[in-house]
């Protein structure tokens, strides 16, 4: 298996998926704009969405597809898909109670996480009912997450990466036909997460079917495997999630900020995730199965070359973009968002918080390749550590921050926190002995510094003044904001190019 074309497919589907997020969240700005609805539907979506990112995203994958790996390898199928039965049942069982305490406590869990909404009892109350209806998702997204540690391990990398397309076509769906069926509109949108759930988990089913891999009900409490999946995903959630577990305090600290604060930060999150999904995400997804069948082979070497391969990788395509989004941050704003109820000011306002992301998007993106780093061995005890730790720094630059900088002092925080995980991550990893680096950095890293240049200095002189950016028509913002993209891209790879640089010298195959 070749790992760029693996990327390749998993970045240009993770693309075509923030493309239709990007049009879902215009579509969103436009019709609810930046207020208390928003807030409330952010919050009610924002709980359920952080479960999945820690417990089936961050701590399930990283815990389970180590240990479903060695099984492939080593103990045959019989073995492995019993261990799927068992782990999924398991699963299951702790999904439906966790779901219907998010029902049942929804009052609580907002009080919690948005305790500055209780001064305004139709904001609650709003976000209490959102919550209830969005809280199944937590059940279905993270079977869906089952599934893809499956589906990865097993190298069927694009078929996980579709499924977030669904859940913006249903947000889509719902934003355009069912909100003028809805009292509030904005109901249409819990209802378009819960749809989205099961359409997703659907969509995977033929697919663990045609491999064998479809789990059945089978509850056992005599399964080891299972037991050693449980005990490191409650670890696990601290060391590939901290950046999450940042995101629900800030909301809790935005909450009691002006009206607005939750949606300029969501906004700004958005465009960051972008780059983090195309790059990060892409990169440590395919990574992780390769990583664990050279664990699994006790292939020291070999497991140091594919880390070195990803931090490359990592570093050349991240930094570019980390530098645009900071530089072009109110052309990118006003032309996907400034329309109907999203005004000018929720532009400067989500510019202030997208700067602060895009500080820290390079040490968002190493986390996610540092990170598995340690989970392939199984090691979780070093991430742990590094993310509690993480996780006091961030909160004590939030305090140090949101006197002066508001919203925008909360999105830096969580950027600076980012680097300093991935810096702690890295650090052990060289002091263990796991990662050795290949010779070369430094001319590696001079030359992505010289292109880096040539993009700052095409994307200055391009732009032109942000005010400007607030008062033209549309068509011409989207016009200016693809020829600045296009020239950006064009001149940062050009420079790269006639630095040396070659597709085939990042080519990489993977541990079959």
């Amino acid at each position: 298996m070749n790992l760029l074309k693996a990327l390749a497919t998993i970045s240009s589907l993770t693309l075509i998926s923030r493309i239709l997020a990007f049009v879902r969240d215009v579509l969103i700005a436009r019709i609810f704009g930046a207020g208390a609805a928003t807030d409330a539907f952010f919050v009610a979506f924002k709980l359920p969405n952080l479960l999945r990112r820690l417990f089936a995203e961050g701590a399930f994958s990283q815990a389970f597809v180590p240990i479903f790996g060695e099984y492939r390898n080593r103990r045959g199928h019989d073995e492995t898909k019993l261990l799927v039965d068992h782990v999924t049942t398991m699963l299951a069982i702790i999904l439906f109670v966790v779901t219907l305490i998010g029902i049942v406590a929804a009052p609580i869990l907002v009080y919690i996480s948005a305790p500055g909404f209780a001064k305004d009892a139709e904001k609650f109350d709003l976000t209490v009912q959102l919550l209830r209806i969005t809280s199944p998702y937590i059940f279905f997204i993270s079977l869906v997450s089952v599934a893809a540690g499956i589906l990865n391990t097993y190298n069927k990398f694009w078929v996980p990466a579709f499924a977030p397309v669904l859940l913006n076509l249903c947000f889509i769906g719902g934003a355009l036909w069912l909100a003028p069926y809805c009292d509030p509109p904005i109901l249409a949108l819990a209802w378009a997460v819960f749809v989205a759930g099961i359409v997703q988990l659907a969509f995977q089913v033929p697919f663990l079917k045609k491999i064998g891999m479809l789990p059945s009900i089978r509850f056992s409490l005599k399964d080891e495997g299972m037991w050693r999946v449980i005990k490191q995903m409650g670890p696990a959630v601290f060391g590939v999630s901290i950046a999450q577990i940042s995101l629900i305090i800030n909301t809790i600290f935005a909450s009691f900020l002006v009206a607005g604060s939750v949606s300029w930060l969501y906004y700004a999150d958005r465009l960051m995730e972008f780059p983090a999904g195309v790059l990060g995400v892409a990169i440590g997804t395919i990574l992780l199965p390769s990583l664990s069948k050279c664990h699994a082979d006790n292939n020291t070497a070999e497991y140091s070359k594919l880390l070195d391969w990803g931090l490359r990788l990592t570093i050349m395509l991240t930094l570019p973009a980390a530098l645009a989004l900071g530089m072009i941050a109110v052309p990118l704003l006003a032309t996907f968002f400034q329309h109907g109820a999203f005004a000018a000011h929720d532009v400067l306002m989500t510019r202030n918080a997208l700067v602060g992301y895009s500080v820290g998007l390079i040490g968002m993106i190493l986390v996610k390749i540092l990170a598995p780093g340690f989970y392939a061995r199984q090691d979780i005890r070093t991430p742990v550590k590094i993310g509690i730790a993480t996780l006091i720094a961030t909160q004590l630059m939030n305090l140090v921050f949101i006197g002066w900088l508001q919203h925008a002092g909360l999105a830096l925080a969580i950027g600076l926190g980012a680097c300093f995980n991935s810096a702690i991550l890295f650090h052990f990893l060289r002091k263990h002995g796991i990662y050795q680096p290949e010779p070369g950095w430094a001319i590696f890293f001079a030359k992505v510094c010289l292109a880096l240049l040539a993009l700052g200095l095409a994307l200055w002189f391009g732009m032109g003044t942000e005010q400007s950016w607030l008062t033209r028509s549309g068509w011409a913002r989207i016009l200016h904001l693809a020829a600045l993209v296009a020239g950006g891209v064009a001149i940062y790879f050009f420079v790269l190019f006639v630095l040396g640089f070659r597709p085939r010298d990042f080519s990489k195959r993977g541990v079959n």
